[in-house]
């Protein structure tokens, strides 16, 4: 199976880019003008009321696979072994679709200039502005991407459906940890799955995501 053949119809990138660009633009304003920091907040607790150890260790565990290093790491081994196995063209959209996101994120985290909350459990704030999160929006990307090339290569709609879902399950809790570990606003988490989504809905317009050889 093609990777060609797993993609979205016309009407379906459209309608995906129009309700991440929407989601992403009023996230942006409310922020801009501080209409999300109540709820940001309440959410913020309401987390950390549940926190205990074993689970904060785990979703450190979830945050470390979302950090840009490992990210690198794992995507540069994804990319040999496309290079390896004769599927350059992949191996390209790869890079330039998760390279394009980190970029892309970096920009508007200068743009909007927003100050991270306080970390919980001690944590050493981490450099860079708060929004939106990149965790959020590279993870999306990244595992978004691999379960594209994964469903392509699986006949059965099962696996297909298998692929998304795991993926999208791990995206969601290295989102969640983020805010666990008060590292980001829920705000931040959601702007940068709303940012990802319409990042690879245009690479998906302008490249068709080609087939894998």
């Amino acid at each position: 199976m093609r990777l060609a053949e797993a993609q979205p119809g016309k009407a379906t990138l459209i309608l995906g880019w129009c309700g991440a660009l929407l989601l992403f633009a009023w996230l942006a304003q409310e922020v801009r003008r501080g209409g999300t920091q109540a709820w940001d907040d309440r959410i913020r607790m309401l987390v950390h009321a549940h926190a205990t150890p074993v689970l904060t260790a785990v979703m450190r565990g979830f945050s470390l696979i979302g950090e840009p290093a490992y990210l690198i790491v794992l995507g540069a081994l994804v990319v040999v072994w496309l290079l390896r196995t004769g599927r350059w063209r992949t191996a390209v959209l790869l890079f330039i679709t998760v390279l394009g996101s980190e970029v892309l994120d970096q920009a508007i985290k200068a743009s909007f200039r927003r100050p991270r909350p306080v970390p919980f459990f001690g944590l050493v704030e981490p450099m860079g502005y708060s929004f939106p999160s990149g965790h959020a929006m590279v993870s999306c990307t990244f595992f978004g991407i691999l379960a594209a090339i994964a469903a392509a290569r699986t006949a059965s709609r099962v696996g297909r459906v298998l692929s998304y879902a795991a993926a999208a399950a791990l995206v969601a809790a290295i989102g969640l940890s983020r805010i666990y570990l008060g590292v980001h606003y829920p705000s931040d988490v959601l702007a940068g799955y709303a940012a990802a989504v319409a990042w690879v809905f245009i690479v998906a317009w302008a490249r068709r995501l080609p087939p894998l050889p």
